[in-house]
């Protein structure tokens, strides 16, 4: 039996189990749905609060995309505006350069007209200086002078600059005559302060009068000088000529003919000082490679002496060591002599001491009984000696 007490009226009923069971599931059942209902409810409204507070989460996370975007986009703009910037800039400044090209291009343009215009001015100068000298110089000379006075001229106009620009030259006239009977006119060398050569030209003078029935070009001397140059060991070979005064090829100034002769030139004389200037500049740029080579020839003639040396030392320590070494191998076999000798020697020796050993052992065992047992008269006489002894 069960007692129940009611929350009104506070009234005790008495109920047996049968009725308590009953009103306790009929209690529980009410209470169990409210508090399952109120749960549900909680529930709901926490996923409901939940589900808000996500929704909010993701908006703001949208507005912070939706930022992230926009400031992406304003400084895509940004980087637009500068790159639209700096390519108008590069435009301006390609625009600025190539005005500034054109403009040192019709420059230059200028200055190589101002150029060639003053070039055409000297040549025009020079062939009118060139005639003038051809007249005036033919005017001047005699029929007999006329072969040597082109030679004259040529050494006094080097003379004049000798001291102030070649100081150290060697100019003077080709006097000793090659194998072949020929020889040049004037040759000019230089040699640096180790005796190095700068340069060396071989110079040939040709010249003849206006009144001459046969007439020379130029080229009949090419060969000739040539030859020159070469048996007198020079790098150059120069024609100073007047030959042939109405051709312009050899009117227009220096006329290099190295096509047909190996470093051969032809000027007027009013261009002799001028080429070796230029010739002379030249191979003051290559002098240190010629340095360069004159300094590994005198190695290989130091290394050539040396070698000469090292053979002959080769040869004398070969021959010497030959004679010690036949010497040497006498020695040895005089020793293998001395020592087979000395094995001789010793086994002679040593035959010797086993004889004496024999014989000393044979002495050891000598008696008077042995001496006398078959020697009576012996015998009688060491007995008698015992007997006075005792």
């Amino acid at each position: 039996m069960h007692n129940i007490t009611c929350p009104n009226c506070a009234t005790v009923f008495t109920v047996n189990e049968t009725e308590y069971s009953q009103l306790l599931a009929q209690v529980r059942g009410a209470e169990f749905d409210k508090e399952i209902h109120d749960r549900l409810e909680r529930e709901r409204e926490l996923l409901h609060q939940r589900a808000e507070n996500d929704l909010q989460a993701k908006l703001g996370d949208k507005d912070k995309e939706i930022l992230k975007l926009k400031a992406q986009l304003r400084q895509i703009e940004l980087a637009k505006d500068l790159e639209l910037q700096q390519a108008v800039a590069q435009v301006e400044k390609e625009r600025d350069a190539a005005q500034n090209a054109l403009a040192v291009q019709e420059q230059k343009q200028e200055l190589e007209l101002a150029t060639t215009r003053q070039e055409y001015e000297v040549r025009l100068k020079a062939a009118d200086e060139q005639v003038e000298f051809y007249k005036n110089f033919k005017a001047q000379q005699s029929t007999k002078a006329i072969g040597e006075s082109l030679e004259l001229y040529a050494e006094a106009e080097f003379n004049k600059v000798r001291q102030l620009a070649f100081p150290n030259a060697y100019f003077e006239k080709d006097n000793q005559v090659s194998a072949r009977g020929s020889k040049g006119d004037y040759i000019y060398r230089e040699l640096d302060e180790n005796g190095v050569e700068i340069i060396s030209i071989m110079f040939e003078m040709k010249n003849e009068a206006d009144t001459t029935k046969t007439k020379h070009k130029n080229a009949d001397f090419f060969k000739e000088l040539d030859k020159d140059r070469r048996e007198k060991d020079c790098e150059y070979a120069v024609l100073v000529t007047m030959l042939e005064a109405d051709n312009d090829y050899y009117n227009t100034g220096i006329v290099d003919v190295s096509h047909k002769y190996e470093k051969m030139y032809v000027v007027r004389p009013q261009f002799f000082i001028q080429l070796i200037g230029l010739l002379r500049n030249a191979a003051l740029n290559s002098l240190k490679y010629k340095q360069e080579l004159a300094m590994i020839k005198k190695q290989n003639v130091d290394i050539t002496q040396f070698e000469k040396e090292l053979d002959a030392f080769k040869t004398a320590f070969a021959k010497n060591y030959n004679s010690a070494s036949t010497n040497f191998k006498k020695a040895i076999d005089e020793i293998d002599k001395s020592i087979k000798r000395m094995e001789e020697v010793k086994r002679f020796l040593t035959t010797s001491e086993n004889q004496l050993r024999l014989a000393n052992n044979k002495l050891d065992d000598v008696s008077v009984k042995k001496l006398t047992r078959d020697n009576p008269t012996m015998k009688a006489k060491f007995e008698a000696l015992e007997g006075e002894n005792q």
